[in-house]
């Protein structure tokens, strides 16, 4: 990393080294003939990218405890302190671990275990489009409109 870089510069920098190693996870998985019948696996792979580097805080490639919060916050699913622990362990599959790294996570997404944290993060897109409703006042009634 440039050590001149200072401020958004060296953000954007962490950012860009960041998504480079995720996507080299990513070609690991694309190559891996385990996940070869995965439908639509390389933009999978894509949304998994983008949504684990929104909640990676500390940008050193892992999803801790407060980014998990933050995302289920984000998503309107607060959890206790307890309830994040035991998916995060669900995840990790250990219980001393406090970081959800990205082969975890992509493990997690196209695994056939269904972890907590993976049925909320999948019916996320299914609340907001049932969130969309018309919101505008009906439309004037006139008198070709009575019976």
């Amino acid at each position: 990393m440039d050590h001149n870089a200072q401020g958004g510069k060296a953000y954007g920098l962490l950012k860009s080294q960041q998504e480079e190693r995720l996507l080299s996870i990513n070609e690991t998985y694309l190559s891996d003939p385990q996940h070869a019948e995965e439908e639509d696996l390389s933009s999978k792979l894509e949304m998994f990218k983008k949504k684990y580097m929104e909640f990676d805080l500390n940008d050193q490639g892992e999803i801790d405890l407060m980014g998990l919060k933050q995302m289920l916050e984000k998503l309107g699913l607060a959890k206790t302190h307890r309830e994040l622990k035991k998916m995060m362990s669900e995840v990790v599959g250990d219980t001393s671990k406090e970081t959800i790294s990205y082969n975890n996570f992509l493990n997690m997404m196209l695994g056939k275990k269904n972890a907590i944290l993976k049925l909320i993060l999948m019916f996320e897109g299914m609340g907001k489009e049932q969130d969309k409703k018309d919101v505008a006042p009906p439309s004037r009634k006139t008198f070709a409109d009575l019976p």
